[in-house]
């Protein structure tokens, strides 16, 4: 079997969406039995610029077009996370052992009627709106410290 520490990370973006009053978008992904929700996130293809990647993610994920976002931030620096060694073999064919991501802090200017996640390749069966402070506590346990890294470095513009 391969050794975890050999493989590399998955470039990908991540996409922290926040609505007028402040709360973030978070999707529960269908492709899993936990009870847990995640903001958008996915893989960079290659020659594809990171914010170009978060708006597309983003559109296929929540059906959200880009005339209804606005960029408040690309957060310093790409932030990691590693999955569980349970886990190794069984996402992206085992080529990757966890996700290198550039994180973008959005503003979402639609309504809750242009998010539409029953798109071409669904990802999420449920979304929600919560609180920032919020986000570590619904996250898979293996991606908590990368949300709080995330929330640290948008702390700036959260209110």
């Amino acid at each position: 079997m391969t050794n975890p520490a050999d493989l590399p990370y998955r470039p990908c973006v991540g996409i922290m969406l926040l609505n007028a009053q402040g709360q973030v978008f978070v999707g529960q992904r269908l492709d899993s039995t936990l009870e847990a929700w995640q903001m958008p996130q996915g893989g960079i293809d290659p020659g594809e610029a990171p914010l170009d990647t978060a708006i597309r993610e983003l559109g296929e994920e929540t059906g959200i077009v880009p005339e209804h976002v606005e960029l408040i931030a690309e957060a310093p620096g790409d932030f990691h996370y590693e999955i569980p060694p349970e886990m190794i073999g069984k996402v992206w064919k085992g080529r990757y052992r966890g996700q290198a991501q550039r994180w973008f802090l959005f503003r979402f200017t639609g309504s809750d009627n242009d998010i539409r996640i029953e798109t071409a390749h669904p990802e999420f069966r449920a979304w929600r709106w919560i609180d920032p402070v919020d986000l570590p506590s619904v996250i898979v346990p293996f991606k908590r410290a990368l949300y709080r890294d995330v929330l640290a470095a948008f702390s700036a513009h959260l209110d």
